[in-house]
């Protein structure tokens, strides 16, 4: 997925349950722990024995377990170039380091793939020591354990709770779940949509359904823990024939809500979108996700989010 294009393909329609994946996976779920690396002083030489060994394109060079710098096939072949195999590999690695952490979730490290081209990620933890490596490949092998290990539970489950309502006689029935929603939280970022969408399998929705709503709901929450000043809150009500959503805040609203429906644009800080967050894209993703989209917003009483989305039989 790219920082330039909605959550799905070109006609918005289908998600697939890799893409859904992205949003419930974090780094830490999918890394590489058993990690190769060299101190500053490894000569070239020395590098160039272990990466053939262990059949690598490159590994981060650390001091003390902090990373400082990372050493690639390419930088190692500019040595050989040099006639410098004797140099250690502080004189030719990198020292511009993009990293992420481990809590972060998997279709940001996505978006920071296709933005830079790097070939690898370092995972790093608060004091920016190393705890594992990310690559896409890591990405490809963890999605593909989630799969395996989540349909057979995932059916299951589904089987068992999709004729909740079917028992219930009312003028009206539907099921509320509400989320408090902390600024900053981004341990915690995305537990809310993970929450629903669960509900919603466990009801009966199909899995398009499901996947749609998921976004939808994990965009509102990251605005609510990027661009509030506390925080907010998110409801969603459920019912046999539509799910409603609302995300609520105290402030600090929306300068110009047509200009913040456009792709690309953000006000995150810059420290904000060093952690991979704030591309720009989460009211683009929530309209490609829902049928309707209501925003209403002020300096004053802070930002509504309104969302709906109908629901019918069609199977994904």
């Amino acid at each position: 997925m790219s920082d330039q294009a909605a959550v799905s393909d070109n006609n918005a329609g289908m998600i697939t349950r890799v893409e859904e994946l992205g949003y419930e996976l974090k780094v830490g779920q999918v890394m590489t722990t058993d990690v190769v690396t060299f101190s500053p002083e490894t000569t070239i030489l020395e590098a160039l024995d272990v990466i053939k060994q262990h059949r690598i394109s490159g590994a981060p060079v650390t001091v003390d377990g902090k990373l400082v710098g990372i050493i690639s096939m390419e930088d190692l072949i500019r040595a050989l170039r040099d006639g410098r195999i004797d140099r250690s590999v502080s004189n030719y690695m990198s020292k511009d380091l993009i990293t992420v952490k481990a809590m972060e979730k998997v279709v940001d490290a996505l978006k920071i793939f296709a933005k830079t081209k790097v070939g690898r990620l370092p995972v790093v933890d608060e004091n920016n020591k190393l705890v594992g490596l990310l690559t896409k490949g890591d990405i490809t092998n963890g999605l593909l354990n989630a799969l395996q290990r989540d349909y057979q539970a995932e059916e299951i489950i589904r089987y068992r709770a999709s004729h909740l309502f079917e028992d219930i006689e009312s003028d009206r029935t539907s099921l509320i779940l509400r989320y408090r929603i902390i600024k900053d939280d981004f341990v915690h970022g995305g537990a809310a949509s993970n929450n629903i969408k669960r509900a919603l399998l466990r009801l009966g929705a199909n899995r398009q359904i499901a996947r749609k709503c998921g976004i939808a709901v994990y965009e509102a929450e990251m605005n609510l823990i990027i661009h509030t000043n506390n925080g907010g809150f998110l409801r969603v009500e459920i019912e046999p024939h539509k799910i409603t959503i609302e995300a609520y805040d105290d402030g600090p609203g929306i300068e110009d809500v047509e200009k913040a429906l456009t792709p690309g644009y953000s006000t995150a800080t810059e420290s904000i979108r060093e952690k991979g967050f704030g591309a720009g894209m989460g009211l683009v993703n929530i309209r490609s996700c829902v049928d309707e989209m209501n925003i209403k917003s002020s300096k004053e009483s802070g930002t509504n989010l309104f969302m709906t989305m109908y629901l019918d039989k069609t199977e994904s």
